[in-house]
């Protein structure tokens, strides 16, 4: 006896699949701004004819316009075609920020077809590799950076289970110490100003100018800004990293990011400068489209050298693989192009010999997507994670094992979809971005949106 479309089988606990997957269908698609997640993360939530719940998450700081937008292309579609479906809205996605939506939309149809078929999201990528997924955790220090302070901070990074660390490393460190830094007269501070003055680019109240002249001046791309390091600007920042080490050992991977804006000829004279401490790599010293630098960057050091989380699609992370001028590629699959795309990337990088490690600094529902795809991959590595110290974060999803991460790794789940049953929205309420202050904004207002949006004639 067939049994009607529309009512639900509940299935391990209170987890929901469909009782007929090919009748299944997007009914709306809603949105939840929170913040402090620990970024501003937009979630995303997909309901259906069937009863069962899809989530996904634009990526952090990003807008959810990006996948509101997106809402016109889905209402009525069967959401298991993931791929049909992907194809139609990855257009409408671009590097960065911009492929947050269709990102974000992708991880929540993948979710919804769990469900609906009864399995953990891995197997719908092939099965899985390992269990537990090793997480790295990016670590900030408070006041002046000092390479002490940072050593002990990462220890007790390691005190809590973690066996990978990542740090930043650049002319951050380097503000306030005369002679370090050679740029234009003026332009270090005039950027200084502006940063002051809005404290945060999404801060609304501060003065619209000032905002748009620190967007300009944060889109200068490296080549461009005339910084460099000076000789003591290099000697400051190997001791740096060799007290770091005099702390945390020599045993521990440490991975380097956030060099600021310097050319690639800067970037060679640090990484050969601190070769010795072994990094685990050198992240995004240059901006990623820089395929030529890249490899002179690569064949000038012996750290390994990394990018990728700015990257959309497998076609971006192409170049840098055929040129072998990354030995670590780190999309982030909320920009990427969600978990699948994600898939098909770690593949390429596979053919190329290269390592795939995974940016994330997302809620618990992008960092489970990234654990699923994670699992999938043959050649993944390690997993970051920046809400170690955010409390609440786990509370965000309920159905889980909790807490999500221990001792450095996370157990993949074995439920359907994602492994999340629903979301707390109290908890949501409670950390709701002020600017967008409804626990679930409605995106009807795109159905009567069109536009003739095919890419040949």
């Amino acid at each position: 006896m067939t049994q009607n479309a529309d009512a639900p089988l509940v299935l391990e606990g209170s987890f929901k699949r469909a009782s007929a997957p090919s009748q299944l269908r997007i009914t709306d698609i809603r949105i939840a701004h929170v913040t402090g997640a620990p970024m501003r993360c937009p979630l995303i939530k997909m309901t259906t004819n069937q009863g069962i719940e899809g989530y996904g998450e634009v990526r952090d700081a990003a807008s959810p316009q990006y996948a509101a937008m997106l809402r016109r292309h889905l209402i009525g579609e069967n959401p298991c075609d993931v791929d049909r479906l992907f194809r139609r809205i990855k257009q409408f996605g671009g590097h960065a920020r911009q492929g947050g939506g269709v990102s974000g939309i992708e991880v929540a149809l993948m979710d919804l077809a769990g469900k609906a078929y009864g399995v953990p999201c891995y197997q719908l990528m092939g099965g899985k590799f390992r269990d537990c997924i090793r997480i790295y955790c990016d670590t900030d220090t408070h006041g002046r950076p000092d390479g002490r302070a940072m050593g002990e901070a990462l220890c007790k990074r390691m005190q809590r289970g973690f066996t990978f660390l990542k740090m930043d490393l650049g002319i951050s460190q380097l503000a306030g110490t005369t002679g370090t830094i050679s740029a234009p007269l003026g332009y270090l501070e005039s950027i200084a100003k502006l940063q002051r003055q809005t404290r945060e680019a999404a801060d609304e109240a501060a003065p619209a100018e000032a905002r748009r002249r620190l967007y300009d001046a944060n889109n200068v791309p490296h080549p461009f800004t005339g910084i460099h390091l000076t000789e003591k600007g290099l000697d400051a920042l190997e001791a740096y990293v060799a007290e770091v080490r005099s702390v945390i050992g020599d045993e521990v991977p440490l991975a380097v990011d956030h060099l600021g804006h310097i050319a690639v000829e800067d970037v060679i004279n640090l990484a050969r400068r601190v070769e010795k401490y072994h990094l685990a790599w050198l992240e995004d010293a240059i901006p990623w489209q820089y395929t030529d630098q890249y490899l002179r960057l690569s064949q000038s050091t012996t750290v390994p050298i990394c990018t990728g989380e700015d990257i959309y699609l497998k076609e971006g992370f192409r170049p840098l693989l055929e040129a072998r001028a990354v030995s670590v590629i780190h999309p982030d699959l909320l920009t990427a192009g969600g978990m699948l795309e994600t898939k098909k990337i770690s593949d390429l990088a596979l053919e190329h010999g290269v390592a795939m490690a995974m940016h994330m600094a997302e809620s618990p529902i992008g960092a489970l997507a990234a654990v699923h795809t994670a699992a999938a991959c043959e050649n993944f590595y390690v997993l970051e994670y920046h809400s170690a110290d955010v409390d609440w974060w786990d509370d965000l999803v309920l159905g889980a094992a909790k807490p999500l991460v221990q001792q450095g790794f996370i157990t993949v789940p074995e439920q359907p979809g994602l492994g999340i049953e629903s979301l707390n929205d109290e908890l949501i309420a409670q950390h709701i971005d002020p600017t967008s202050p409804e626990v679930w904004t409605p995106t009807d207002e795109w159905d009567s949106d069109w536009s003739h949006d095919r890419l040949w004639s």
